[in-house]
């Protein structure tokens, strides 16, 4: 992503109106490595410029990503994130805490379905979910016991997440 000033330009040229908001949006996007959803970017926003819309913010960011400045990603963690970062990259995502980072993968382009001739992959995008090194560090320093009860509930949690979801009879 551009710079604040650099956007700011191109608003402009675009004949885009520039406002104080938007500039503020710029530059908290500018080299944020946090992948924020446009509720968390407007809760930071508006500590900083009380009164500015949440509408405001989601229309800054999808022209955003219209310009092609971001890029609007689905990790599967709930909401939709937004990247500054438009080079090939991949994301790694912490099971524990939610992290979100960039990470490059090789050979990521190269990936292809197999018995999938009768459809046409237009992008690859590789997301890693596991644990980053301080949640690691953190659960290793709690007892066996209390490792085990936790890795326990999760174990439950995840095989009861789809069962509340019954078919549709007609």
């Amino acid at each position: 992503m551009n710079s604040p000033t650099e956007l700011a330009a191109r608003f402009r040229s675009m004949g885009r109106k520039l406002t104080p908001q938007r500039q503020l949006i710029f530059s908290l996007m500018h080299d944020n490595q946090t992948h924020p959803t446009a509720e968390s970017l407007y809760r930071f926003a508006s500590a900083q410029m009380p009164g500015i819309s949440l509408r405001t913010v989601y229309q800054t960011l999808n022209e955003l990503a219209e310009i092609g400045e971001l890029q609007l990603i689905d990790l599967g963690v709930g909401g939709m994130r937004f990247d500054p970062n438009v080079d090939d990259h991949h994301h790694a995502v912490c099971n524990t805490c939610g992290k979100i980072r960039d990470v490059k993968v090789k050979g990521a382009g190269a990936l292809k379905p197999k018995d999938a001739s009768d459809f046409k992959v237009c992008e690859v995008g590789v997301v890693f979910k596991g644990q980053c090194a301080e949640c690691e560090s953190s659960t290793a320093k709690r007892s066996p016991v209390l490792r085990a009860k936790i890795s326990k509930k999760k174990q439950i949690s995840s095989n009861n997440k789809y069962k509340q979801l019954v078919p549709l009879t007609k």
